[in-house]
């Protein structure tokens, strides 16, 4: 009897380790659009398109980065020091992967996420409804929003981080025409804002298919057609990221370090 409990046990553990596995291959790009994609936001909230908050609708158009000065400060000894507070309605399950998250970028970065002890600008991390952030430092208490019911997720994490940190989405980059087609014929009404190409920082840096900020091939599409499509050649993979890559912690460490 113990041996055909155990046998049902292993085989429930094996299948949950399987489907773990596969939720966590999807891309960043599918995991925001499931977590946010039926998401009603409360008057309690900021205004949020997308996965980033404004403070005001006049500000979606233009890179608050290059408008405003919204970088966090770089300290004497060369590090650039983020306080965070991480909300108690988190698991510690749900914690440990916030914490993850925030932890990597001090392994490629000067970037260091400190708990918050008095500083004036800090990262209220909460679960809001869907996943969302500010774009750079937006003063005070600025909310970075991972929702419990679909943003825990690395990937999603440090992309909400970037975010935070200053950078926008790669196929909004100012020089985005170059490598990327945008079929607005496809894409859903009303959602077109989410490829307005916009006045970035890029830091020298090619564009990044691979980027963790890159959506996927069929983003928002209306009609199961590409909303994107890589120029010159349309077959290159891209919106596939599940972490940072190389030319993310480039432009990161250009930008900061």
């Amino acid at each position: 009897m113990q041996l055909t409990f155990f046998s049902v046990f292993t085989l429930f553990v094996c299948c949950q380790c399987s489907s773990a596995a596969t939720q966590q291959e999807e891309s960043v790009s599918e995991l925001l659009w499931k977590a946010n994609k039926d998401v009603v936001h409360t008057a309690e909230e900021p205004l949020v398109m997308d996965d980033i908050a404004y403070d005001k609708d006049s500000e979606r158009n233009a890179d608050q980065c290059t408008s405003r000065g919204c970088m966090w400060p770089k300290s004497a000894n060369g590090r650039v020091y983020v306080p965070y507070v991480i909300s108690g309605h988190y698991s510690s399950r749900e914690r440990g992967i916030i914490e993850r998250g925030l932890n990597s970028f001090s392994d490629v970065s000067c970037i260091r996420f400190v708990p918050h002890s008095g500083q004036r600008d800090y990262i209220n991390i909460m679960s809001h409804n869907g996943c969302y952030s500010y774009v750079g430092r937006r003063g005070y208490s600025q909310t970075l929003s991972l929702d419990r019911q679909g943003c825990m997720y690395h990937s999603t994490v440090q992309h909400e981080l970037l975010h935070a940190l200053g950078f926008n989405h790669e196929q909004c980059r100012s020089d985005r025409d170059q490598h990327i087609r945008i079929l607005w014929q496809n894409i859903q009404s009303g959602l077109e804002y989410a490829f307005d190409k916009i006045n970035t920082i890029n830091m020298n840096t090619p564009y990044d298919y691979n980027s963790v900020m890159q959506y996927h091939r069929y983003a928002f599409s209306r009609n199961n057609l590409p909303t994107m499509e890589p120029i010159p050649n349309s077959n290159v993979k891209f919106g596939s990221a599940t972490q940072m890559s190389k030319n993310d912690i480039n432009r990161l460490n250009s930008l900061y370090c």
